[in-house]
């Protein structure tokens, strides 16, 4: 299968959010977090949300944020599918800032939590 020149233009298209969130915001990488009062042990990730980009509302609800992944839905919907190319960049990082701020803490090697924080932004007192 050969493809002609507009179907590799429009497949770059498609998939340049995937390259470019890649760049810049690096590979999505898991990070063990542990809940401080229970003990049971997930995981946060960072990075771009590759995950997002090809299955978009769907990755929060199998996570567990079944509202957000409503809204997400939502907001598709409501911007034509924009919100699905804008997410990928930023969902990763507000997934695990909401794990952080409810009682669940970085529990990985150091080397990844020092890359979790860097990547969430958590500063190291």
């Amino acid at each position: 299968m050969v493809f002609g020149i507009w179907e590799l233009i429009i497949l770059s298209f498609l998939f340049s959010p995937l390259l470019i969130g890649s760049i810049f915001l690096g590979w999505q990488k898991k990070i063990k977090v542990k809940h401080n009062d229970s003990g049971i042990q997930k995981h946060c990730f960072v990075g771009y949300s590759w995950t997002y980009f090809f299955f978009g509302f769907f990755v929060p609800i199998f996570r567990g944020e079944i509202s957000i992944g409503v809204f997400h839905l939502i907001f598709s919907v409501v911007t034509f599918g924009v919100f699905q190319l804008i997410m990928p960049f930023l969902y990763n990082k507000q997934y695990s800032t909401r794990l952080l701020n409810n009682s669940w803490s970085l529990d990985d090697s150091e080397e990844n939590n020092e890359i979790a924080r860097n990547k969430i932004g958590i500063a190291v007192s």
